[in-house]
């Protein structure tokens, strides 16, 4: 019994160590998204940073423009950052748990 306590120890501290692994690698996946007619462009990581935002000098005209195609673009990009981010950290949590019944359930 001691050693199962200890193998599944060592299964969550493995888990553990996989998704702060996970974690560091999602910071150099990067997103590209763009607004329709690109006039902005943004770049975000998947984990959830803005890297960089690129803006054509005709929106620079427009303040209201601006920041609407800042909203919507930014929102896209960190969308799909926030889907990918879920995805590899639940699939990285799951991995690496022992197997607990009921436990499988949680990360569906």
């Amino acid at each position: 019994m001691f050693g199962d306590m200890m193998g599944m120890m060592n299964k969550i501290k493995e888990a553990q160590d996989n998704v702060e692994k996970t974690k560091e690698r999602l910071k150099t996946v990067l997103i590209d998204e763009q607004s329709s007619d690109g006039l902005l462009k943004v770049t975000v990581s998947a984990a959830r940073e803005v890297k960089s935002i690129d803006i054509a000098d005709e929106l620079l005209e427009d303040k209201e423009q601006l920041e609407d195609y800042l909203v919507l673009t930014l929102n896209k990009a960190i969308a799909k950052a926030s889907d990918i981010n879920e995805k590899e950290l639940g699939a990285a949590a799951k991995d690496g748990m022992p197997d607990i019944p009921g436990l499988g359930d949680m990360f569906k």
